[in-house]
């Protein structure tokens, strides 16, 4: 298992972003994270099998239908325990 921290900016918040990543992710069977952040970005929190979540962290520049994605940030998040299932905060 991987962990993956990623913060993605540009029109990611109010456009249903989240709750997008949260659905595909699910579908994905990743488990962690969307939380949006203060300055406008969004913070995901992936883990789970390497290609599922390589997979999942190059969706992230799709986004939902009214998304914007200009950039992904992507580090290793080891430290991190995978939570049960994927929820957004």
């Amino acid at each position: 298992m991987i962990c993956r921290k990623c913060l993605v900016s540009g029109r990611v918040q109010g456009v249903f972003y989240r709750g997008t990543a949260a659905q595909r992710a699910r579908e994905l069977g990743v488990r962690g994270y969307a939380r949006n952040l203060p300055d406008g970005r969004v913070e995901v929190l992936a883990c789970g099998e390497e290609e599922v979540v390589l997979r999942f962290v190059a969706w992230l520049w799709t986004g939902s239908s009214a998304s914007k994605v200009t950039s992904v940030e992507v580090a290793d998040a080891p430290e991190h325990r995978a939570p049960p299932g994927f929820h957004t905060a």
